[in-house]
């Protein structure tokens, strides 16, 4: 894929959002008092998380969930998954799948638009039919997983989200003019097995000693180099097969922010949407201006220009 400086108009697009969008909260936003509703009369469910905290989690019905976490009460309406059933509101988003035996569940913080997860809070977890020891009831069973419905262009997800182990990334070509800089990723999934990757991914940049460069943040880009503005949309992974996502940088000190120079990035490491595991590569550049993007997940068609 050979890139035209004179496709830079959509680069500079890309890369002129706002500095002033803020990065997301540490912890949810507990809802105003006119959205918080007492838990419903619907069996408790509780979910034992990674840190020790524990879920407890009401299903009065296939529409909606209630969810207790650190004393909150959260009320949440069930929205399209790829895979298991998802929940969303009052800033999070409670995703639960089964698997070997056990519910997983994934509850993360929200971007503003209530659209994408930005940042994992608590991986938890509970059998299917043990009772729950902290009632000794019987917990029913989770909700059906709703009937898939096709992407864009017909296409049906496949039934499981891919995850890091399962994922190779590799920096493949780019271009730049103009202060700008644009490079396609693409994740490969080494697995023998298909998958699928829906949204953006998660990126975080290192320096050479292995620490978080702070000071630049990833924001996501909807749309792509190519084409902008594009909502995500399941990308389905056979073996081998590849997905690519972008990151757009600038290489112009900030100097009306006082910025002189620009941090050195060594490593850049990924995430598959709604996982933790991290994907490494190797990748030395210099983001000035505290920023970079990152578009959705695409297949290997949609980073083509259009024609």
């Amino acid at each position: 894929m050979l890139h035209r400086l004179t496709a830079f108009v959509a680069i500079t697009a890309l890369i002129g959002v706002s500095a002033c969008q803020q990065a997301a909260p540490d912890q949810p936003t507990a809802p105003d008092d006119g959205q918080a509703q007492a838990p419903s009369e619907a069996l408790a469910v509780n979910y034992a998380c990674d840190s020790g905290v524990t879920i407890e989690a009401r299903y009065p019905d296939k529409a909606s969930a209630q969810m207790t976490y650190k004393g909150q009460d959260y009320v949440l309406r069930n929205v399209q998954a790829a895979s298991g059933a998802r929940y969303v509101g009052s800033g999070v988003e409670w995703w639960t799948t089964s698997r070997d035996g056990r519910e997983v569940a994934t509850l993360s913080l929200l971007s503003p638009n209530e659209e994408v997860a930005v940042s994992v809070l608590e991986h938890c977890a509970r059998p299917l039919t043990a009772p729950d020891l902290t009632s000794g009831i019987t917990p029913p069973q989770p909700v059906p997983e709703p009937t898939p419905i096709p992407a864009q262009g017909g296409v049906l997800p496949a039934s499981a989200p891919c995850k890091g182990p399962q994922l190779k990334m590799v920096a493949e070509d780019g271009d730049a003019g103009m202060g700008n800089r644009v490079r396609n990723f693409s994740l490969q999934n080494v697995g023998t097995s298909a998958c699928t990757l829906t949204g953006y991914p998660g990126v975080t940049l290192l320096d050479a000693r292995g620490q978080a460069v702070t000071s630049v943040r990833a924001d996501q880009s909807p749309g792509s180099y190519f084409r902008q503005g594009q909502a995500p949309t399941p990308v389905d992974l056979a073996p081998q097969a590849k997905a690519y996502f972008e990151v757009a940088w600038n290489v112009v000190p900030n100097e009306a922010a006082g910025q002189k120079t620009c941090p050195n990035v060594a490593t850049m490491r990924a995430t598959a949407p709604g996982d933790t595991a991290g994907i490494s590569l190797g990748f030395a550049f210099q983001p000035c201006g505290g920023k970079i993007r990152v578009s959705p997940i695409r297949s290997a068609s949609a980073v083509q220009p259009a024609t």
